[in-house]
């Protein structure tokens, strides 16, 4: 029995030679990591090695999201930020290789790949494609725990965090993941309120104009820009129709006051 087998019987109730979990794995039990958590994003077609990491991770101070394949993880990246990404070589569909390729000519986050091929031309394939480290199966959790912090640490992930982060009473905002959240909460938005919110949270306290906001607007319109607000404060104001946070200077435009 490898060691990842052996981890995942005794960690996760999983039975190896079975395939299938024997009770339910919860990753919402795992309560008190801040919400500056690094987040990892975990694409493996193999259920076991998914609950594996999920669960000695998220022990170890992460917040993770596992997918079972390319397009889970797409789907994953179109709504978060992650400080790093593990992916499998081998799936069914598009292999990890292919992701790793687009993941690394669209961003800089830091990939490790996981592989149960050994031969040096994989990895070296691999390596050309951008790709940060290289673990091959089976592998010990705590080496790969050790290999993401190392591949954070050149990469700078892990560093002061605060700075990236503004308060509006109970919700935190998260500049560089563009997540906000209420304690343990993720509140959803659209990828427009996110650059919104960013652009407010990279300026606190200042006035910016409807037609600075605006400038990205495929349509350009000034006016969309005073929908979109409104939606926005829907979502971070306890009443919108008399904002606290996000208020309107009149004749210039919006700007947001932070705790």
């Amino acid at each position: 029995m490898s060691s990842v087998d052996n981890e995942v019987t005794t960690s996760t109730g999983l039975d190896p030679m079975a395939g299938a979990p024997t009770r339910p794995i919860d990753i919402n039990e795992f309560e008190g990591l801040p919400d500056d958590a690094p987040h990892v994003l975990v694409v493996d077609d193999d259920q076991r090695i998914r609950n594996l990491l999920s669960k000695y991770l998220t022990n170890n101070g992460f917040r993770v999201t596992p997918a079972a394949d390319a397009s889970a993880a797409r789907a994953a990246l179109k709504g978060l930020q992650f400080d790093v990404v593990i992916l499998d070589v081998m799936m069914p569909g598009e292999s990890g290789l292919d992701l790793a390729r687009e993941l690394k000519s669209q961003s800089d986050v830091p990939v490790c790949m996981l592989t149960a091929q050994a031969e040096p031309s994989n990895r070296i394939e691999g390596l050309e494609t951008g790709v940060d480290d290289y673990v091959t199966k089976p592998f010990e959790p705590r080496e790969l725990l050790l290999r993401l912090q190392n591949i954070m640490r050149r990469g700078g992930a892990g560093e002061e965090r605060s700075k990236d982060e503004i308060c509006l009473g109970s919700l935190t905002f998260h500049i560089t993941r563009g997540e906000l959240r209420d304690g343990e909460r993720t509140i959803k938005l659209t990828e427009r309120e996110r650059e919104l919110l960013r652009m407010f949270a990279k300026r606190p306290g200042d006035s910016i104009a409807r037609h600075e906001l605006a400038a990205d607007e495929s349509t350009g319109s000034e006016r969309a820009i005073d929908v979109q607000i409104n939606r926005l404060r829907r979502k971070i104001e306890t009443d919108p129709s008399n904002p606290v946070y996000l208020q309107t200077v009149r004749g210039k435009g919006y700007i947001l006051h932070t705790d």
